[in-house]
């Protein structure tokens, strides 16, 4: 029972088992996979693409989706709806041969991600649109017509 968080009537957490010998174990750990890994060893497992980020806004009329993925052509994307699930991905393979008299370098690239997004009832799946431009994918996502905001209106008292 030592590891439980003890919760006073303020409401804020408090950790009464704080483990010092824990961070001293993970600064360890982090010095010895991290020391001496020559840069050039380092940045060759830091190529391609990493998960775009999304930003994701409601108008009264529909969602709309941003994706920044610059660099890529609008066949690069594969957009799959099924049972709500909204997927979003894109697989990119890139060779590279360059010749010269008795040798031959070749250079591969791939890259790939994938972001899925269950989407709410009142989308209506029959009108998403898509388009993509200067790196910029936006999907459009259209509300239900009865799920659409209405704007405010007085009521008269009789």
């Amino acid at each position: 029972m030592s590891n439980l968080v003890n919760v006073p009537k303020s409401g804020s957490l408090a950790n009464t088992n704080s483990n010092a010998n824990f961070s001293n174990l993970s600064n360890l750990l982090d010095d010895i996979f991290n020391r001496d890994l020559p840069s050039v060893f380092a940045s060759n497992f830091n190529t391609g693409i990493t998960l775009p980020k999304v930003n994701i806004k409601e108008t009264a009329d529909a969602f709309i989706v941003e994706m920044a993925v610059p660099g890529l052509k609008k066949s690069d994307f594969h957009l799959n709806l099924d049972n709500k699930l909204l997927s979003i991905s894109t697989e990119t393979k890139k060779e590279n041969k360059h010749e010269d008299e008795n040798y031959t370098r070749r250079e591969f690239g791939y890259s790939s991600f994938k972001r899925t997004f269950t989407l709410p009832e009142s989308v209506d799946e029959e009108k998403i649109k898509a388009s993509y431009e200067d790196g910029i994918l936006n999907i459009t996502l259209p509300k239900k017509e009865e799920a659409k905001q209405k704007p405010a209106r007085s009521i008269k008292i009789l």
